[in-house]
């Protein structure tokens, strides 16, 4: 007997956790912590490289009426996608790169600004460039006010489009994990979707420069931008396409879904190639290519929508947003204008939640579809009841835990008397129908629905664990006799119905499962020599199994 005492395994873990408790007690800590050390740099600051200001379109923003009022003046620029920024007021000119925070002061992280105190009175301009943009209508926003509120717009900026690029990476790596739990290809295309439109995103608010680049864009910000939006609307085309039951409704659009989203990569691939004066209109046809195509794809999901379609309905929800952008009065509005990264960004996330929406059903279905086909590789599709494979790997795992536990094991294998001869006379319909009889008499004494196999023909085996030899044999006489009486409900004329029972019970040198399995057969095969419709355990003397036997 086993003594429950300082040395098991709780009592271990108890003292440890005391001694540990005790330790931390007694390590003393700190009442504060330092960190860092002192610098001798003064407010962060970056003059423009020469030769900048020339290719840069310049604006000045007045002083107010009566000057400035003396107090720190913060200047935050935002929305410029490409090349230096420039801002200055008075004798204090900055500038920086929205892809690279360590050109720009620590201060403002969404945008290129600076902090600056003028004398009191005085009327210098706010001047402000940028380089041209690329695209028409992608305006800088420029925000003058104190510090504390222009600084805290700044990091509200931030935050929004830190977390989306935080939503698209989180759920790239969800999907990949259920690429490793499905190996479903349909899981690494939305990793690579999400992955894609990520980047997109980051070459489009800067943060692919913070804390430090980390995406080689350097000065050709413009490139990346163009490439990564051909890049982008081809992920987006993709999940409307997977999703509009284009498939369904026109099985041959498919192809041409698939080649609308290759021309877009391979558009991507080729921006790089060319020269400054091409990006315009080749972001032009990129996003007019892809309005004509995703208000196409939405038709279909409306149409699939209407044919009953249910996958269609989350297309829907998510390309009405993105359509969204290309109206004037989202974007052209004065809220538009200043917050188009947060907008466009807000509208991404919301494709891929609903993407994630829509894949988190695809692992259900391959679940199901999954438990399905396994549930049928493990059941006897005449009886219901598990099959030879399913009921050995049953009773391996209940031999298991009984090795383990120390309860007993008994089996009982089953054989329907004669049943050649049920078959040849009455029909393999009524032998059909005997085998169900025989299964559900069966079930019908057990615990488990699982702890009855068809092991093949008009074989059965029925698993008892936990239960000894004395009352497994009380158990399968209630078997036998309720066979018996099972004939009669069949309403078959002159149809008798018996089983043969041999039972076996675990012992202490069994090894392995197929050794009670084989005392189990033999006990039977014993039974049918003895006369037939009894059970006879394991314990007589073996004799040798005869398969001639009926």
């Amino acid at each position: 007997m086993v003594r429950h005492g300082t040395h098991s395994p709780a009592w271990r873990c108890l003292l440890a956790l005391v001694l540990l408790s005790a330790f931390g007690h007694a390590w003393a800590s700190p009442t504060f912590l330092v960190g860092g050390t002192a610098t001798e740099d003064g407010t962060p600051m970056r003059a423009c490289p020469p030769g900048a200001l020339a290719q840069l379109q310049e604006v000045e923003i007045p002083a107010p009426p009566e000057g400035w009022p003396g107090t720190p003046q913060a200047v935050n620029v935002f929305n410029v996608f490409a090349g230096e920024v420039m801002v200055g007021l008075g004798d204090r000119v900055v500038c920086g790169r929205m892809h690279d925070a360590r050109t720009r002061d620590s201060r403002f992280r969404a945008g290129v600004g600076l902090v600056v105190v003028p004398p009191a009175g005085t009327r210098d301009p706010v001047r402000v460039a940028w380089l041209p943009p690329v695209k028409a209508h992608w305006i800088p926003t420029i925000r003058i006010g104190g510090p504390s509120p222009v600084q805290q717009e700044d990091t509200l900026r931030l935050v929004v489009r830190t977390a989306c690029l935080a939503i698209a990476l989180a759920l790239a790596f969800s999907a990949l994990m259920g690429f490793i739990g499905a190996r479903d290809r349909t899981f690494l295309a939305h990793a690579a979707m999400c992955l894609t439109l990520l980047f997109w995103q980051a070459t489009l608010n800067g943060l692919s420069g913070y804390p430090v680049p980390w995406l080689p864009v350097g000065d050709r910000e413009a490139w990346w931008q163009v490439a990564f939006t051909a890049f982008g609307f081809a992920a987006l085309l993709y999940g409307l396409w997977s999703q509009s039951g284009v498939v369904g409704l026109w099985p041959r659009l498919r192809h041409a879904a698939r080649w609308s989203v290759r021309g877009f990569i391979a558009v991507g691939v080729l921006v790089p190639l060319l020269p400054y004066g091409g990006l315009r209109p080749t972001w032009w046809l990129v996003d007019h290519g892809f309005l004509v195509l995703a208000l196409g794809l939405t038709c279909v999901a409306v149409l699939s929508l209407r044919r009953g379609d249910r996958r269609a309905f989350a297309a829907i929800v998510a390309a009405v947003p993105v359509l969204a952008l290309f109206a004037p009065p989202l974007l052209g509005g004065r809220f538009g204008l200043e917050y188009r990264v947060e907008i466009i960004q807000a509208v991404l996330t919301w494709f891929l939640i609903v993407m994630a929406y829509t894949l988190t059903n695809r692992y259900g279905q391959l679940r199901a579809q999954r438990d399905a086909m396994r549930q049928l590789a493990d059941t006897d599709a005449l009886t219901g009841l598990p099959n030879r494979r399913a009921g050995l790997a049953r009773l391996d795992r209940c031999f298991a835990d009984a090795r383990r536990v120390g309860t007993p094991l008994s089996v009982g294998f089953v054989d329907v008397d004669l049943f050649k001869r049920i078959n040849d006379t009455h029909g393999h319909e009524v032998g059909d129908r005997v085998l169900v009889a025989v299964a559900d008499a069966l079930v019908a004494d057990t615990r488990s629905h699982e702890d009855v196999v068809r092991m093949g023909g008009e074989e059965f085996l029925v698993l008892l664990p936990g239960v000894d030899a004395r009352r497994a044999h009380a158990r399968l006489e209630a078997m036998r006799r309720r066979i018996a009486d099972t004939a009669p409900m069949l309403g078959v004329a002159d149809l008798q119905l018996t089983a043969s029972i041999g039972l076996a019970t675990l012992r202490p040198g069994d090894d392995e499962a197929v050794a009670l399995l084989r005392r189990a057969d033999e006990a039977m095969y014993r039974a049918k020599h003895a006369g037939r419709d009894r059970v006879m355990d394991d314990r007589s003397a073996p004799a040798a199994a005869q398969a001639t036997v009926g």
